[in-house]
């Protein structure tokens, strides 16, 4: 049977995340930064303790990641590792790098300006990080592990997350610079959406391919994801086959993706944008595994 290749890493990506990382710092730098609104996430620490401490957000957002990543590291992939050790250098390169580029862009104090622009850049840079399967660490890292040991879905996770830093980062900004920070939020979560290929909760995949068990074997184990086969019928042969579904989240497509070509460079694929998905990893809470599974892997 064919074995599935290991995990690969491809310059594509790295220079994709690499370019996402450098819109991102450019839109935090220029726009967060020079119009004093906020952000969520890692992003959001560095600027509170920039504003309280004035420590600089480049070296902040390695010194915070570090920690992170050497407890989150045995839960990432080996490929999920290198990419989001990657996005954290480059995004703090960028920034050191944005923020010695004598450059002045006048917006003539115009905060809701400010606010569309740094959501359109900021969401292109992060969707485009998301979409070639890389992270900047961070609080990603944090919901993937409240999702393995608690159960929590990382949507949720993420979520409270960021609305716990960004009731912190109000004290350093005024409400309206807040009101505008939500604007902001909101435009650079539907561009990241529209730069991942839809707007969606979820994706539903279905797969026609002879190498169907080692796909499926594959997907639940390096995804988590349940699969089902599906009974299926050639309309031209009429040689009965099986056909795989599964739905996942849009952040884990680049993974999907390549753990089918791994197996099957020839198999049919179909990409369905999913309006709502509920059920366990969704809506329901994902399983907790017993302390010795959780030793043994």
């Amino acid at each position: 049977m064919q074995q599935v290749q290991e995990e690969k890493i491809r310059v594509l990506d790295l220079l994709m995340i690499g370019l996402g990382c450098e819109a991102l710092a450019f839109s935090l730098v220029f726009f967060n930064i020079a119009n004093h609104f906020a952000d969520g996430g890692i992003s959001g620490i560095t600027l509170i303790i920039r504003a309280l401490f004035h420590f600089d957000p480049a070296y902040s957002t390695i010194l915070i990641n570090v920690p992170l990543l050497a407890i989150g590291y045995r839960y990432l992939g080996k490929q999920s590792l290198i990419y989001t050790v990657y996005g954290t250098v480059m995004l703090s390169v960028f920034l050191w790098i944005w923020q010695r580029v004598p450059i002045a862009i006048d917006l003539r104090g115009d905060l809701l300006l400010a606010a569309l622009a740094a959501g359109i850049t900021g969401g292109f840079g992060s969707g485009l990080i998301y979409r070639y399967g890389g992270t900047t660490g961070g609080t990603d890292i944090v919901a993937r592990i409240l999702e393995r040991f608690l159960g929590v879905p990382m949507g949720q996770s993420l979520l409270w997350l960021d609305v716990i830093i960004l009731l912190i980062s109000l004290v350093y900004i005024n409400v309206p610079h807040m009101a505008y920070t939500l604007i902001y939020s909101f435009i650079m979560t539907r561009i990241v959406n529209f730069t991942q290929e839809g707007a969606y909760a979820a994706r539903g995949i279905i797969v026609i391919s002879d190498q169907y068990q080692v796909i499926t074997n594959a997907i639940m184990d390096r995804l988590q994801r349940g699969v089902s086969l599906v009974n299926g019928e050639g309309g031209y042969s009429h040689r009965e086959r099986k056909i795989i579904y599964v739905v996942v989240a849009p952040h884990e497509l680049h993974t999907l993706r390549q753990i089918i070509t791994d197996c099957d460079p020839h198999a049919f694929v179909s990409i369905i944008s999913v309006a709502e998905a509920l059920g366990e990893g969704f809506s329901f809470a994902v399983p907790k595994r017993r302390l010795w599974d959780r030793i043994k892997r």
